[in-house]
């Protein structure tokens, strides 16, 4: 199978090995050289350690870990037929059951469910600086698009115009308004944006905020995320901006207020300050008093991200939640990560997602048959195309009902602003340029943006308008593999749609082995 990965040296850190040769294990060079100029993480780490667990340079990149596991979503395919047209009317031929009818809307919620145009929404966007000065694009891009938007946790906590009241409670936060506000504006009744509440934000009373000032009906708890479980990280250069977070409850490091520190900053040694969350902690009774206490706030939807934990926690995730009729659980399974997560940390920490969504149906079928009404489930872990996002639809039926993308969803905001940066500067690379020079020979979809908008696409940046082509391209995707399987609708979809490609596969998911699927009625028909 090979190496499942390379430590020691990775472009994520910008570390390198100096040998042609390296040890598998430690990544170490087999020839290691008193007198070596660099740079393997050993090397980097003997004088800028702990800075060297990131991948860099922080907070301008996003990056996802390269671990190969041994079995993933390559590891399936998906069956294709030569009749029926699932979710289409009783007789429905050829000039019907073609990919362009294929409906890609799907819903979740308890009761009072939100409706996507797309199985897919954004992983959490929250305090860091990539979601902070991209947050117009993805935001508008989502909007536009008919998806959900997640505005993840500590926006309040490290807003700079944070303004608390006499309890130590959110009076104003400019940032979380600007980011309510700009999806709002073009949202279209298709998806919605929710916030999520790690511990940090129940202390200052965000949920209390955002429900009294903007009446979001959704909010999300936080146990975790794929790349880790320590909670979320940024990092900032002042030590003035290191106490204030500090101050605000954070747990900072290196500690800002030590001497040793501060003289480490004025000699140039000590660069940046991290910034963590606590860990929470778990109970059966503190989670549904918590819930409790949401809905009373005035939330109507209460979801749920949990990370790769081990399958105990994961079986707690889904009793309780089944309990306290959660409307949603996103399950994120690793590699994961989006550059805030330490590098080790997203390559060797928790469950892959393949394995877990794997356990998650099983305890889900499990709780069903128990009597308990699961709450639907959304999967997170490296996805980035229309194929993965039907094998883990169809792999978690009837429970899974989307996709959520982390870093997939970030790329196309990012390439849309810089085209936009590039056409004002008259300095278009040659792999845009290529395609034209204005707005509407680049982007494929401009023009029938442009023609729904009318004069307010002015107001809609470019990045939102790659996001939105993005989109369509999944779309057009999912349409086509769905059609493939004689799936009109994303409710038909089936595990009878998929077939493991190797026996390993086959036994971690339930999922029948290509050699074995369908088997039975073949040999009948040949029998006839």
């Amino acid at each position: 199978m090979g190496n499942l990965r390379k430590p020691n040296a990775n472009d994520a850190t910008g570390t390198f090995n100096r040998s042609r040769d390296a040890v598998p294990m430690s990544g170490l060079c087999t020839r290691c050289v008193d007198g070596c100029k660099g740079g393997c993480e050993v090397w980097l780490a003997s004088f800028r350690g702990r800075e060297v667990l990131y991948p860099q340079p922080f907070g301008e990149i996003t990056a996802g870990a390269d671990k190969n596991y041994p079995v993933d979503y390559s590891h399936l395919s998906i069956q294709g037929y030569a009749r029926g047209a699932k979710g289409l009317r009783s007789g429905a031929g050829p000039d019907e059951a073609i990919f362009s009818n294929v409906d890609t809307t799907t819903e979740y919620g308890w009761e009072k469910k939100v409706k996507m145009l797309l199985p897919i929404f954004t992983g959490a966007l929250g305090s860091t600086e990539i979601a902070r000065k991209n947050w117009e694009h993805f935001a508008v891009g989502a909007a536009i698009s008919g998806i959900t938007i997640v505005c993840g946790e500590n926006v309040c906590g490290v807003d700079p115009e944070l303004e608390l009241d006499s309890k130590g409670k959110v009076k104003k936060s400019p940032e979380m308004d600007r980011r309510i506000e700009v999806y709002k504006r073009f949202h279209e009744g298709y998806g919605e944006i929710l916030v999520q509440a790690n511990v940090e934000d129940t202390r200052l009373g965000v949920p209390e905020y955002i429900a009294s000032k903007h009446n979001l009906e959704t909010i999300e708890l936080k146990w975790g995320q794929g790349a880790k479980s320590i909670g979320g990280e940024i990092k900032v250069k002042t030590i003035e901006r290191a106490v204030e977070l500090k101050k605000r409850g954070y747990i900072v490091l290196p500690d800002p207020e030590n001497p040793a520190i501060e003289e480490a900053y004025k000699s140039g040694g000590v660069k940046e300050f991290e910034r963590h969350s606590r860990l929470g902690f778990v109970s059966k009774e503190s989670f549904i008093e918590e819930v409790n206490r949401l809905r009373n706030i005035g939330f109507k939807r209460i979801t749920l991200k949990t990370g790769a934990y081990s399958p105990v926690d994961l079986a707690m995730a889904l009793r309780f939640g089944a309990e306290a009729k959660l409307d949603l659980i996103t399950i994120d399974g690793a590699p994961g990560g989006t550059g805030m997560s330490p590098w080790p940390m997203m390559n060797e920490w928790g469950i892959p997602t393949f394995y877990l969504e794997s356990l998650a149906y099983q305890f889900c079928r499990k709780l069903e048959e128990r009597g308990f009404r699961v709450p639907d489930i959304a999967i997170a872990g490296g996805f980035s195309t229309e194929d993965g996002i039907f094998k883990a639809i169809a792999m978690g039926v009837p429970y899974v009902k989307a996709v959520c993308m982390g870093r997939a969803l970030m790329i196309p905001g990012m390439v849309g602003k810089n085209i936009e940066k590039w056409l004002k500067e008259n300095n278009l690379p040659k792999t845009v340029s290529k395609y034209g020079e204005s707005v509407e020979s680049i982007f494929i979809c401009y023009e029938e943006l442009k023609n729904k908008y009318g004069s307010e696409i002015k107001n809609i940046p470019l990045g939102a308008v790659a996001m939105y082509t993005f989109s369509q391209k999944i779309k057009v995707g999912l349409q086509q593999l769905m059609a493939g399987s004689r799936n009109f609708k994303i409710s038909t979809i089936s595990r009878n749609d998929l077939m493991a490609l190797t026996e390993d596969a086959a036994k971690i998911s339930g999922i029948p082995y290509v050699m074995e699927s369908y088997r039975e009625e073949a040999e009948k028909i040949l029998e006839e």
